[in-house]
């Protein structure tokens, strides 16, 4: 049993990819074609840990040529913890590498084509579980296709290629126990349940390993003994933490944001019930101030036909007058008393 630095840290990771012999090793193994040459062209981000000591993460993109000729660019990319940022981050950077103008691969001068877009592979390394996929090593290869006839078509296009891109997905922990081929014995170098006392180191047995592979697993033992190898992983634990502790943060205050919102969402409810509650009300007042205004209307009509007949009774009681009936006799004639008769002439 050996012990080798945990490669699963941006720092290790680049001190085995530092070397272009074992680099393309790596990548040849993983991509299952042989990488000829390579150019790797690593980007660092560096990130503040204490006073001193400076973390870079580390996305990594290759430039590298398969024995037919053909080049590719590879994207790697290499994330030990699950951060809310992750996804978001990976399509940025790939995004940089559609739009970077040095993606390019030059071609024999033609009439309308001297440089062709380098079609893209991404790697991804991920030191956590997918949702659904239990596979630790996913293959995502594109294919054409007939849509009427669904014919695979077997001819490449560069406009195809330059705008889509084959990926690979490597889950760290899924590694454990499996060794069913030559690529997943050699990934057993990045089986986190050989982390000892010690989590920047992994024991491993190098029988494990196929013997061909055998010169990663001595690159990883010498940056054991590379004392700002040791620093450095510390201080990405520490910026990690650092990280998870401001993802937990937001999450609280995203919990309790969405809680004030449920609180709002609830009381709004209650506002608009009452509001419905006196919108009611007001409809019933409503209807009847309307009842109110028609008995109104109706007691108008009936003000309007008394005073109609009051005036006509006037006018036949001042005609019998003229005639010369008396009083009685008029009070007579017209069914009313005689006080009636004198507040009907008055």
């Amino acid at each position: 049993m050996v012990q080798i630095a945990n490669p699963i840290y941006d720092v290790v990771f680049k001190y085995l990819m530092n070397d272009e012999k074992l680099a393309r090793l790596l990548l040849s193994a993983i991509i299952g074609e042989e990488v000829v040459s390579l150019k790797l062209r690593p980007t660092e981000h560096q990130f503040p840990v204490g006073k001193a000591l400076m973390v870079m993460r580390m996305d990594f993109s290759a430039r590298i040529r398969y024995a037919n000729g053909e080049e590719q660019l590879v994207i790697l990319e290499l994330q030990k913890a699950k951060l809310a940022t992750d996804i978001m981050r990976f399509r940025r950077y790939l995004g940089e590498q559609y739009r970077n103008k040095n993606n390019v691969v030059q071609e024999p001068a033609e009439e309308y084509a001297q440089r062709k877009a380098l079609p893209i592979l991404s790697i991804y390394f991920l030191g956590h579980k997918l949702d659904h996929i239990t596979a630790p090593v996913i293959r995502i290869n594109r294919s054409y296709t007939d849509a009427a006839t669904g014919e695979v078509l077997q001819e490449r296009e560069i406009f195809i290629e330059s705008l889509t891109h084959d990926s690979i997905i490597i889950q760290i922990p899924y590694l454990t126990g499996h060794r069913r081929n030559e690529l997943e014995q050699l990934l057993s170098l990045f089986d986190q349940s050989f982390i000892n006392e010690d989590r920047h180191l992994l024991n491993i047995e190098e029988f494990e390993v196929p013997k061909r592979y055998r010169a990663l697993l001595r690159r990883l033992q010498q940056a054991v003994a590379e004392p700002e190898v040791r620093e450095i992983m510390d201080a990405e634990d520490d910026l990690i933490e650092e990280f998870e502790d401001y993802q937990r943060m937001i999450a609280e205050k995203e919990r309790e944001l969405f809680e004030k919102e449920q609180r709002l969402s609830q009381k709004d409810q209650e506002l608009s019930q009452k509001d419905q509650e006196l919108s009611q009300k007001d409809q019933e007042l409503s209807h009847k101030d309307q009842e109110l205004s028609q008995k109104d209307q109706a007691l108008s009509q009936k003000d309007q036909e008394l005073q109609k007949k009051h005036e006509q009774l006037r006018r036949v009681a001042v005609t019998l007058t003229k005639a010369g009936q008396s009083p009685k006799e008029v009070a007579a004639i017209l069914g009313i008393e005689l006080e009636e008769l004198n507040d009907l002439l008055s």
